[in-house]
């Protein structure tokens, strides 16, 4: 490789890596024009034209990658990904099954790796939906998300405050207990549990969550706001 090659790679992956995804792929398809050998090149301008909805284009990046590199895990992920946007359902299982070599149709057995990627490329789509005022799409995709990485609290209690947005508290209670019983000290989750338990008429469980928080983040205005109205209140229906 030429140092002018080399140049145009190394600043591609530059840019790349700050999601600056027009100034990468101009270079990075200069890089292809004079070898066409990168894997991660491929897997990259694949990733930019799933970005912007090119699918078709995607696929052929991200088979390309498989073509010169076949244990090239993620871009066998983010090829899955795109058969599945691009409704080849079958071509995605079998994806799947490669990638781990278990029998089609189930990912069981896939590693943590692969289960996070997933499942962060199905909460990036939840956003996009909910973006878009598609709210039942994102309750299924951050279903699809929490799923694969039951323990990742962040998700859970994403999927938490779309359901009770979507007047669905008990279900909304559900996945903010999961949140905070894969991590006790994830602040988020028992914020908006005690939101959750309030709107169902257990304002002592709701004020218990918020002393929780109050210990664990002791300046928290979420928390000591709330505490304040919840207190309040109840006082005030006892008089």
């Amino acid at each position: 490789m030429d140092e002018r090659v080399k140049q145009m790679l190394l600043v591609g992956r530059e840019h790349y890596g700050k999601r600056e995804f027009d100034k990468a792929e101009q270079l990075l398809n200069q890089v292809l024009e004079h070898d066409d050998r990168f894997a991660d090149v491929h897997d990259m301008l694949g990733v930019i034209a799933h970005a912007r909805g090119s699918f078709l284009q995607a696929e052929q990046h991200f088979e390309r990658a498989l073509e010169i590199n076949p244990s090239y895990t993620e871009a066998a992920l983010n090829l899955a990904v795109t058969y599945n946007d691009r409704g080849k359902y079958e071509a995605a299982r079998a994806v799947y099954s490669r990638i781990k070599g278990k029998p089609t149709g189930s990912i069981a057995g896939l590693d943590p790796f692969a289960r996070g990627k997933l499942a962060n490329m199905h909460a990036d789509l939840a956003q996009a939906y909910a973006d878009s005022g598609l709210a039942r799409e994102a309750i299924d995709e951050l279903e699809k998300a929490v799923l694969l990485c039951p323990n990742f609290a962040d998700l859970q209690t994403k999927l938490g405050t779309l359901l009770r947005e979507s007047n669905e508290p008990a279900r909304a209670r559900i996945h903010y207990e999961a949140a905070i019983a894969a991590r006790p000290s994830f602040v988020p989750a028992r914020v908006q549990l005690g939101v959750t338990l309030l709107s169902l008429g257990d304002a002592p469980h709701a004020e218990e969550q918020w002393n929780k928080v109050l210990e664990i983040e002791p300046e928290n205005t979420q928390a000591k706001m709330y505490l304040r109205m919840s207190t309040a209140s109840r006082q005030k229906t006892s008089e």
